[in-house]
């Protein structure tokens, strides 16, 4: 196609898009702006690098910029683009010397008024911004919003020099930052509105543990309980809650995701109800021409058909390969998701698929379930890790909807397949009877997915 191609943002989906592009249409012209100084990195890895598991900064870089040069896609760092113009087939790039941003919200600056690009073919890939709490003090300094590598080497410093941090919202971030200060030796406090961590997404009896280790490593959890203010003069030196006030040095915002959607609202592609820009099935926008991919879309859930918004890196970065594939003349397609999920928080592994109990509850989806306690390696072998299964089904047709686990070990691997199982239409009856490696070092004579499985369906009288 030879045709001109701009990719806005230069995140997972920014730089998925790209290499898509450029492999289907290597004459292409293609240029990515980023407003940040470095694309292709991992941010999801920055907890761990404050935490210590990971020595530092630059192991979280993929490629260097010589890479996406040699490749024929040129980025434009430190870019901001402040408008797209549909009618003319332009991007407008933002005056020269505005800063990005590492906060919630989004300082109101001029829309646009510098260089005009055009296009054939747009992706925009604006990713997302951390909601900021709406509570007086949020102009104080001393609030770190964990998104921008430049940003966290910078506070990788300012925690050298802090005792105490106060992790606002215990979210899947919530959890990796909490774990990471508690690491690093830092008297560490989590304040959440909600009765236990990851509330919206996992189980009481799946986080118990976790909340346990926390304990352990010294983190003070104060859950039920709303932060009212951000105190100090100049920086913060305390946070306001529902239930008293707490001394610290930093505040580490962990809130939710909002797609950054302004570029897109404004030039006009339709926005559903997550805030994410509405797309099909091959990421195209309402807009001919114009493709939309990772955090800033909304994807539908493969069981609900519920728009989700807001998902993980591997989400992203998939999303712009069918983008960038497409807008070079592909047609490919991005099938609904099921969402498997995992991490390390406290001293346990984290994961499931779907839902779990308390969200399928709360949405009023009805199911049966079935709960096994197992373990990771033969029970002989050094190192073995207790795993907890919990399944849930569709009460006639016994298919697979969802899932929580915890354990030591084995979390992601057992979430990537029973994701599956649910996209396939795989029932209880098909988990009890599944195969299973048995080898001592890696795994069990009795798979846990299986005993859950098997529980579910005595409980239901059919085993």
């Amino acid at each position: 196609m030879a045709g001109r191609y701009v990719v806005v943002g230069g995140g997972a989906a920014g730089i998925g898009a790209a290499g898509a592009i450029k492999g289907l249409d290597p004459e292409a012209s293609l240029q990515v702006f980023t407003e940040y100084e470095d694309a292709a990195y991992s941010p999801c890895g920055i907890p761990y690098v404050h935490g210590r598991e990971i020595d530092s900064f630059e192991r979280l870089f993929l490629q260097g910029k010589e890479f996406y040069e040699e490749q024929g896609i040129d980025i434009h760092y430190e870019t901001r683009v402040g408008r797209i113009d549909l009618g003319a087939r332009e991007v407008e790039l933002a005056p020269s010397g505005e800063t990005p941003f590492d906060t919630g919200g989004r300082a109101e600056l001029p829309a646009g008024g510098g260089e005009r690009v055009p296009f054939d073919r747009l992706v925009v890939a604006t990713g997302f911004d951390y909601e900021a709490p709406d509570i007086p003090g949020t102009d104080l300094e001393g609030q770190y919003y964990v998104k921008n590598i430049r940003r966290a080497m910078e506070w990788d410093k300012v925690l050298d020099d802090a005792r105490s941090v106060v992790v606002l919202g215990a979210s899947p971030l919530g959890l990796e930052m909490i774990t990471s200060m508690a690491h690093r030796g830092l008297e560490t406090h989590v304040v959440d509105p909600h009765p236990w961590a990851l509330a919206e997404a996992a189980d009481p009896d799946i986080v118990e543990p976790v909340q346990e280790s926390w304990a352990e490593m010294g983190v003070q959890m104060h859950f039920n309980t709303k932060a009212e203010a951000l105190l100090g003069e100049g920086t913060v030196r305390a946070v306001q809650t529902s239930d008293g006030e707490i001394a610290c040095d930093v505040v580490v915002i962990c809130t939710h995701k909002r797609p950054n959607n302004r570029l897109a609202g404004e030039a006009g592609l339709k926005i559903g109800s997550t805030g994410g820009i509405v797309v099909d099935e091959g990421m195209r926008t309402t807009t001919e021409g114009v493709f939309a991919a990772g955090d800033v879309a909304e994807i539908p859930h493969g069981l609900t058909k519920l728009p989700l918004q807001g998902l993980s890196g591997s989400h992203a970065y998939a999303q712009g390969k069918i983008a960038g594939a497409n807008a070079a003349g592909g047609d490919r397609a991005y099938r609904p998701v099921y969402v498997p999920w995992g991490m390390v928080a406290g001293k346990w592994m984290i994961g499931g698929v779907s839902f779990g109990e308390s969200t399928a509850s709360a949405l009023g989806i009805p199911f049966v379930m079935g709960v096994a306690q197992g373990i990771s390696r033969a029970r002989y072998y050094p190192d073995m890790k207790p795993i907890k299964v919990k399944l849930l089904a569709e009460p006639d047709s016994l298919r697979l909807i969802g899932a929580q686990m915890v354990g030591g070990e084995g979390i992601k691997e057992r979430a990537d397949f029973l994701a599956m199982a649910a996209r396939t239409g795989i029932t209880l009856g098909d988990l009890a009877t599944m195969e299973n490696v048995y080898s001592p070092p890696i795994g069990a004579l009795g798979e846990p997915i299986s005993a859950a499985a098997q529980n579910a369906l005595s409980e239901q009288g059919l085993l």
